[in-house]
């Protein structure tokens, strides 16, 4: 008599390539449902979604923009997750360097770009990795659960800004609660005539290059993976886990603050309260469906740009809310983190007399 058994072994690498995919099936068999009981056709649906956008140049550029901050929130996951630390603080730490950008740029008007956008750049990604620190040493040295401090921070930064939008930076002309006008010196240039792609998107493939690099290519990217896959091991190993998440978790920060630093300095030019609609979350999103892996972070980052750029599309054209593109995105992390249990259990037949 045949009959299946779950086991613990690793998966082979080919369904390891296809669990993007099947989370994607998966994701929209889910939201087919959803869109008819929206009273529209799943088919029609899904080609606003997935096609539409792809036809036309401007939203082609819009989907590029669009890639930039959840690149880099997706590669600041990705770097704290392959280490063990789980930083759900991404969506602060982008404020953070948006922050830093709403209080350096307008100051940097007597400087060339030159000066001025490395001065933006590098400050951001220290601010963010400084938001990131204090939880990385209760966890390093303390053991508190990084997860409930990285979420906590992230309301504490969204005080904070509101705090400075509604009082010292409100605008006394409009009473608008946002930050003074960067510099022009401070502005991101266009990089595409006639598009919003700003030269943000060369600060996000540098920040992927360097996640592809430091994982693959480098001594530190060895032991991260292996405080990763267990952290008693790697200490056996001589593995210092603790520096090695300290560390992990500032880099992590410090790329989510380059991702406010290009939304303030490539888009809006000024910090508001909505400058994220939660990049700092998609990049979890994004990082999980990559499996941590460069080529997988650019290629979920794109996608589910394309989704939310498309969604408005199919809002516009068949009627139906845009939130779905939300319900959208948390089926895809469920489907993601069911399909990984895929990469460490398998299936084997079985005989029983």
């Amino acid at each position: 008599m045949l009959g299946l058994r779950i086991e613990r072994a690793p998966a082979p690498l080919w369904v390891r390539a296809l669990i993007p995919i099947f989370a994607i099936v998966i994701t929209f068999f889910l939201a087919s449902f959803l869109i008819a009981a929206a009273g529209a056709n799943p088919v029609d649906a899904f080609y606003q979604v997935l096609i539409e956008p792809l036809t036309k140049n401007l939203s082609r550029a819009d989907i590029v923009v669009r890639s930039i901050p959840l690149l880099l929130t997706g590669v600041a996951v990705a770097f704290a997750f392959a280490s063990g630390y789980y930083n759900i603080g991404a969506e602060g730490q982008l404020y953070a360097g948006a922050l830093w950008a709403a209080f350096i740029g307008p100051q940097l008007g007597n400087l060339s770009p030159v000066l001025a956008l490395p001065i933006m750049v590098v400050g951001g990604f220290v601010a963010g990795a400084l938001w990131a620190l204090p939880p990385a040493l209760l966890k390093v040295r303390l053991k508190v659960d990084e997860v409930v401090t990285t979420l906590l921070l992230n309301s504490v930064m969204l005080f904070l800004v509101s705090a400075m939008l509604n009082g010292p930076w409100r605008d006394p002309v409009s009473g608008w609660p946002q930050s003074p006008e960067l510099a022009l010196a401070a502005q991101f240039p266009q990089i595409v005539p006639r598009t919003r792609i700003h030269l943000g998107v060369f600060v996000a493939i540098l920040a992927l290059v360097a996640l592809w690099w430091i994982f693959n290519r480098t001594r530190f990217g060895l032991e991260m993976r292996a405080a990763g896959l267990g952290r008693d091991a790697a200490r056996f190993m001589g593995i210092r886990v603790g520096r090695v998440m300290l560390t992990s978790a500032l880099i992590s920060g410090g790329i989510a603050g380059l991702a406010g630093v290009t939304e303030v300095g490539g888009v809006q030019y000024h910090l508001i309260d909505a400058l994220s609609p939660g990049y700092g979350y998609t990049g979890i999103i994004i990082a999980t469906l990559g499996a941590l892996t460069a080529p997988g972070v650019l290629f979920a980052a794109v996608f589910i740009a394309l989704v939310n750029i498309g969604i408005l599309s199919a809002s516009r054209e068949l009627n139906i809310p845009t939130y779905l593109g939300d319900v959208i995105q948390a089926c895809l992390l469920l489907a993601a983190l069911a399909m990984l249990l895929f990469t460490r259990y398998r299936l084997r037949r079985t005989s029983h007399d």
